[in-house]
């Protein structure tokens, strides 16, 4: 996609119209890589274990993802964008591993940048969770170039408004992406106490994808 060399991307990219219109910020291209090389970073090496050999077949570990990296870095400090397709090509590279949905999770939790919190934990939660929604979809905009998410109904609801996460993805792991980012987001607005759901996946045949934020159940003691 890139005609840089040692690009782990396809070269279809630069000629698709809408990837020109379209683009995404570079950091999304780089939280996606720098995952890989993280999750695929041994936790020890084996007494018998023979790094010459085994490190080399682990993606995130090699030079080309770390030439890549390198280059989106750059990217991302002087604020690039990049083609869409060039993003969903690196989706596709994404679901080819076993831990594929843990990969887009931690993509999404690395890609959002908390702002100072201030008196934001002090807020009544339902206003902190309205807030939270609203900088979600404005963030995930931001990144995207697009609207990626809108407001679903009452509560903390958020349904797709691009398919294009099904298209880097037809499998839904993908999906995994906008629920680390959400948790993120009412990490920082509300604290801990809940789940973020995806109750329904267009991977699962449903008419769309959606993402609700689920309160904790709070036990109390029987009389």
């Amino acid at each position: 996609m890139s005609s840089r060399p040692g690009t782990v991307v396809t070269e279809t990219a630069r000629s698709h119209p809408s990837s020109q219109r379209h683009r995404v910020q570079s950091r999304v291209a780089l939280a996606i890589l720098e995952t890989l090389r993280t999750q695929d970073l041994p936790e020890e090496i084996l007494d018998d274990e023979n790094v010459t050999l085994t490190l080399p077949r682990r993606l995130g570990l090699s030079d080309v993802i770390e030439a890549q990296i390198r280059r989106y870095r750059a990217d991302a400090r002087l604020r690039r964008r990049i083609p869409e397709r060039e993003v969903v090509d690196l989706f596709r590279l994404v679901v080819r591993r076993p831990d594929s949905e843990d990969v887009f999770l931690e993509v999404g939790r690395a890609l959002y940048s908390p702002a100072s919190a201030g008196l934001r934990r002090l807020l009544p939660r339902k206003v902190a969770l309205s807030l939270a929604r609203a900088r979600s979809q404005r963030e995930l905009r931001r990144l995207f170039g697009r609207r990626l998410v809108r407001s679903g109904g009452k509560g903390f609801i958020l349904d797709h408004a691009h398919d294009l996460l099904i298209r880097g993805d037809p499998g839904g792991d993908a999906c995994a992406l906008v629920t680390g980012f959400l948790e993120r987001v009412i990490e920082e607005y509300a604290g801990a106490g809940g789940a973020v759901l995806h109750p329904r996946c267009l991977a699962r045949g449903d008419e769309g994808c959606r993402w609700e934020f689920q309160e904790a159940v709070v036990k109390t003691a029987s009389a």
